[in-house]
């Protein structure tokens, strides 16, 4: 855990926002496998984690402002727990450490709530959570959303929106973990493996640093499909391997990249020219990005580089602007720019993704395309994001439009037919926006052009 100050300094910095009453920030409980003793492995919530900074199931935080005070409701460990764990430190020693003096038994929690006002809570993602909570507020667990505070939640996405010196610094250690996730891939890659093969090769290497993954591990030689979780595939000369996956440090932050190499190390002529375009499309959002702008408008400008380059390979035709009004060039990418990153990969979407990626009062496309970009909201100082164009020619999206006649107008069917067996390129890094306004691509440096990935790859791997 961090330095208690910070803990300390953030919940005040909660309080300010409310006159009187109390905050309820629950963690999260074991989630079982198979049976109540064997569970998934365990990640904190990350709000609970960001003010209360304590990893163990089952606990609940109390800002209490009425009473001035700050609690811990838990279950502290038992000689049966140190039987079977052994010695552990108790639970009221971890909350001091994370500068709260008291501790108590959660059995007491319900007394403790008896006839109080103003008991603020968020919104849940998790069923347990749900009813725990129902249960010991006296509210009917299908309305359990009309009970929520929108304040609190405003206030929290406020706060954890920008990120401080020691939140960055987090956050760059989880992404140089998940540049070595990327690193191993491409080393490792080779005709005749099974892409499952690979996935443990990206998989050990956040274990050697006490981390874990920030999501599920997305590697395929079909990257037309977006989040492809099926590793079965044989991997041979001529595919390009698309990895989309990230870190999730010892503190709790993300990493979140994604890269396309080939297995043979060598793209082909093909293949360059559209990694190379993918590529122009994250060097036009990354030229873009700074405090001041939506990233709804970098999003367009990318699908602009986007559009240019498809009339070029004849994919396309008619004017710029239009394609993109109309959302024709989201044949080629469905999805949106990118998304905020910090103590969840998809950070805070938790709390509904409009609430988090769109300005208050904005509202969401929905054109095919558009209505899947996460983040559309003007960037401020402090905010960590990712930059994540791709291309994808997706077969059965193809047939469903061609059959539709849908964009004729913009689109040549008869040619992009041709390209039904390429497959997808996508881009990924993680961005912050600086002091200056300016922004920066986190990490240390790594392979991001076709040039480069053919460089590393015919110098470092392994067959």
């Amino acid at each position: 855990m961090l330095n208690k100050e910070v803990y300390i300094s953030r919940r005040r910095k909660l309080k300010e926002n409310f006159k009187d009453g109390l905050i309820l920030i629950i963690g999260n409980n074991f989630s079982p496998l198979d049976c109540e003793d064997n569970t998934y492995p365990f990640i904190q919530d990350a709000t609970f984690k960001y003010y209360f900074g304590i990893d163990h199931n089952g606990l609940i935080g109390i800002i209490d402002i009425d009473k001035n005070e700050e609690i811990i409701f838990g279950n502290d460990y038992t000689m049966s727990d140190i039987i079977w764990m052994g010695k552990q430190k108790f639970l009221k020693e971890l909350a001091i450490e994370v500068g709260i003096e008291k501790f108590i038994e959660k059995e007491e929690l319900k007394k403790y709530l008896e006839n109080r006002k103003n008991i603020r809570f968020t919104n849940q993602y998790r069923t347990d959570n749900i009813m725990y909570l129902s249960s010991i507020l006296n509210i009917n667990p299908f309305e359990f959303d009309k009970n929520i505070s929108f304040d609190l939640v405003k206030a929290i996405i406020k706060q954890r929106n920008i990120k401080d010196k020691i939140e960055i610094e987090e956050i760059e250690k989880a992404v140089d973990i998940t540049k070595e996730m990327h690193l191993s891939a491409m080393r490792n890659a080779k005709a005749g493996i099974k892409e499952y093969e690979l996935v443990a090769e990206v998989e050990k290497q956040p274990r050697k640093y006490n981390a874990y993954y920030s999501f599920q591990t997305i590697l395929s030689k079909n990257g037309q499909i977006l989040h492809n979780h099926s590793h079965l595939n044989i991997l041979k000369d001529g595919d390009l391997v698309l990895l989309d996956c990230g870190a999730l440090s010892d503190e709790g932050y993300c990493g979140d990249m994604t890269t396309t190499f080939p297995v043979s190390g060598k793209f082909t002529e093909r293949q360059k020219t559209i990694h190379n375009i993918v590529r122009d499309m994250f060097d036009r959002a990354k030229e873009l990005v700074r405090a001041g702008i939506t990233y709804k408008e970098v999003h367009l400008e990318a699908c602009k580089v986007l559009a240019k380059n498809m009339k070029k390979l004849r994919l396309m035709k008619g004017e710029v602007e239009d394609i993109v009004s109309s959302g024709a060039h989201a044949l080629f990418m469905p999805h949106g720019l990118g998304h905020m990153m910090g103590m969840t990969v998809h950070d805070m979407e938790n709390f509904g993704e409009i609430n988090v990626g769109y300005d208050e009062g904005e509202k969401k496309s929905t054109q095919f395309g558009l209505s899947s970009l996460r983040l559309a909201k003007k960037l401020e100082v402090g905010n960590i994001f990712t930059i994540e164009p791709g291309i994808y020619f997706i077969p059965e999206l193809f047939e469903k439009w061609r059959n539709e006649k849908l964009h004729e107008e913009f689109l040549n069917y008869d040619e992009i037919e041709k390209y039904m067996d390429f497959g997808g390129i996508r881009m990924e890094r993680d961005i912050l926006i600086q002091e200056d306004g300016t922004s920066r691509i986190l990490g240390d440096k790594f392979p991001r052009t076709a040039d480069e990935i053919e460089k590393y790859m015919e110098e470092y791997r392994k067959y």
